[in-house]
This record gives C-alpha cells, sequence and structure tokens, in this order.
C-alpha cells in the first residue's frame, strides 16, 4: 500500500499544467489507475444516491483542501505538514458532515461513519502532499475537482449497475417493467453484496486500461 501511495505520490508531483490535471479524470483516475478510495467505493454505492452525496462531499473537501493548503503552504513548517493537512482536511469534513446532517438526515444516516472517513481518504492527502505543497491555489483547486470528477465517474457508474441489476431501480424509483419479473426476471443480489463491487470496479479497471491501450 505505501509502495502505491509513493509511486502516486511522484507521478502528481510531475503533474504542471492543466491538461495534466484533465488526465485526472482518465488516465490518472484515483480509483481505476491509482487504486485509492477503494473502500468507499464498495461501501456506498450500492444505491445512486448515497454515492452522489459521497461524490460530491469528497469532491469539494479535496478541492478546498488543496487550495486552502496550497495558500499557506509556505507559512507551514515541513516536519509538521502532515499534521497542518490533516487538520485542514478534517475541518472540511465535519463541516461536509454537519451539513448533512442539517439537510439530508437520512443520506447522512445511510453514509453512517464513510463521510468522517474521508479524512483518511489517500486521494485528498495525496492531492495535498504531492500537488498543492508546489503549486499555486487556482490550480491546485482545479486540480481537486478534476481528482473529485475522476473517483465520481467510477463510483456513480458502480452505483449505476448495482442499483439496477441489484434492485431493479435507479435513485430509489423501479425502472424494471414487472412485466419482466411475471416472465421469471430477477434481481442479481450479488450486486448489493461488497464482491458485486468488486466484480463491477474490476470491469471499469479492465475497460479503461483497454480503452487507453488502443489509443496508444
Amino acid at each position: 500500500m505505501n509502495g502505491t501511495i509513493t509511486k502516486s505520490l511522484t507521478a502528481l508531483r510531475k503533474t504542471k499544467s492543466y491538461r495534466d490535471i484533465v488526465f485526472a479524470l482518465w488516465e490518472a483516475n484515483p480509483i481505476s489507475k491509482q487504486i485509492l478510495g477503494i473502500c468507499s467505493a464498495l461501501a456506498v454505492t450500492v444505491q445512486l444516491q448515497t454515492a452522489l452525496v459521497m461524490s460530491v462531499a469528497l469532491t469539494l473537501v479535496v478541492a478546498f483542501s488543496s487550495m486552502i493548503i496550497s495558500i499557506l503552504r509556505r507559512l507551514i513548517p515541513r516536519n509538521i505538514r502532515i499534521i497542518a493537512e490533516v487538520a485542514i482536511i478534517a475541518t472540511l469534513v465535519i463541516i461536509a458532515d454537519e451539513i448533512l446532517k442539517a439537510f439530508l438526515y437520512d443520506i447522512s444516516k445511510q453514509l453512517s461513519v464513510f463521510v468522517g472517513l474521508i479524512i483518511t481518504n489517500c486521494i485528498v492527502l495525496g492531492r495535498a502532499e504531492g500537488f498543492a505543497l508546489s503549486n499555486p491555489p487556482f490550480r491546485s483547486f482545479m486540480d481537486g475537482i478534476a481528482n473529485g470528477i475522476g473517483y465520481s465517474s467510477i463510483l456513480m457508474g458502480v452505483a449505476f449497475l448495482r442499483e439496477l441489476l441489484g434492485s431493479g431501480k435507479l435513485f430509489g424509483y423501479a425502472v424494471i417493467p414487472d412485466v419482466l419479473y411475471q416472465i421469471g426476471y430477477t434481481n442479481n443480489g450479488l450486486m448489493v453484496l461488497a464482491p458485486g463491487a468488486f466484480i463491477v470496479i474490476g470491469l471499469f479497471v479492465w475497460l479503461e486500461h483497454t480503452l487507453l491501450k488502443k489509443n496508444r
């Protein structure tokens, strides 16, 4: 795991242009390429609704934490930079969690501890260490947005397939016609379990690597 994070940080430090930032959506996707944030991808993708809320929360946290850390990068002593970064990230996560409890309490209960665990998400700390400490605030903010969208694209794709195949619904609304159930169609129970998420993520990784090879 440490080796994976080290390689990811090395690659992230080379990201200097806005074009490279956009690559975070595809060639440097946090989940499918860097294999980060897998726990949340397994836990919150049973339903599209929870996946969407988690995606928005992480995207905003990584974007604003990167921007704030970039602003303060010349003021933070190098020997306590990790502590400072975690403190900034934790503050933003607590704010996000409190907003969810205030306005989307039911979804907040479904997400349980996983919003709070954004603090330990390697994507957020990785962007702070690998990009925000060596780039200006706006570029760091856009880098956070790009990585958040890259993370969200996989999360939403996995949630779409799991909810559709596992329960025949999308955003809680039934989309499979009753006539299909009458002629023998049944929902795939595997999709609502963690192994189903592993399978879907694996298919996304395979598809992305296949398409990238064809484009080279």
